[in-house]
């Protein structure tokens, strides 16, 4: 079993900036892709950003794209997720994701097997 361990959350205002973080708690579990999903009050849970870890390959939702920026160590199994320019409509729980396995699709929640508990970020106006 794998944990991920999330941090970094907080509350901001618009234009600011956070850095969320995410660890695995154990090691050399030797995930295919690491990923960072968010889920907004009475919104299903969304894409946000991925990292696939064999060519470090980097994919962004249209929403967050040249605002958010997702990075990793892959000897630490960590992921990180800056966010700059915040915007209200960025506040959500946000959830860091990994999975073992290939697909061709890390941008949907149904093809990563760990999930963090997720972390706050609230932007207000």
């Amino acid at each position: 079993q794998v944990q991920l361990v999330e941090s970094g959350g907080g509350l901001v205002q618009a234009g600011d900036s956070l850095r969320l973080s995410c660890a695995a708690l154990k090691r050399t579990y030797g995930p295919k892709a690491m990923g960072w999903f968010r889920q907004a009050p009475g919104k299903e849970r969304e894409f946000v950003a991925t990292l696939r870890w064999h060519d470090d390959d980097t994919y962004y939702d249209d929403s967050v794209k040249g605002r958010f920026t997702i990075s990793g160590d892959k000897a630490k199994d960590t992921v990180w997720l800056q966010m700059n320019s915040l915007e209200p409509e960025d506040t959500a729980v946000y959830y860091c994701a990994a999975t073992l396995y290939y697909s061709t699709d890390y941008t949907q929640s149904e093809n990563y097997d760990y999930w963090g508990q997720g972390t706050q970020v609230t932007v207000s106006s």
